[in-house]
């Protein structure tokens, strides 16, 4: 029997979209494949992926990736015309298909893309029903954060 591939942690991760979750509220978050060409593929292997802007749209009942830049080789094949902003089809079932299109039909929500990761031999991208945060929202945060810093350096320095 043949052994299986063991994955170092965090090698998955093909791009993250730091962005999202401090521009946006994640309230539910799905994982759905991606629809890739040959030469996509090589290129995300090699990390040439970003998701920065990237955001889903629904077209003939369908979601497709919208904005995601997978940037081709330099090596790639001559007799492909590679298109590095394409818009790329979600790979999902139905049932998640109409639950998320029914999420982003209301006021003010929107579906972006958190992360691309591998998932075995799989391109995935997990995506998110986002809403937008006020800038009150984002300093929140931001104190949260500092706060918990503080409050961790200080648990440290007070065992000594």
């Amino acid at each position: 029997m043949t052994k299986k591939k063991v994955h170092k942690p965090g090698s998955a991760t093909i791009a993250m979209n730091k962005r999202a979750r401090h521009e946006y509220f994640i309230e539910d978050e799905i994982e759905a494949g991606l629809a890739l060409q040959g030469w996509e593929v090589k290129a995300m292997r090699e990390g040439k992926a970003n998701i920065m802007d990237s955001y889903v749209v629904f077209r003939n009942g369908e979601a497709y990736l919208f904005g995601a830049t997978i940037t081709p080789l330099n090596v790639a094949s001559s007799h492909i015309v590679c298109d590095p902003t394409r818009s790329r089809k979600l790979l999902l079932n139905k049932k998640e298909l109409d639950s998320i299109f029914g999420l982003s039909n209301r006021d003010g929500y929107t579906i972006v893309a958190l992360s691309m990761y591998w998932k075995n031999a799989w391109a995935k991208v997990k995506i998110g029903v986002a809403k937008g945060k006020q800038l009150h929202d984002k300093r929140t945060d931001i104190k949260d954060r500092e706060w918990q810093v503080s409050k961790n350096r200080i648990i440290k320095h007070a065992n000594r």
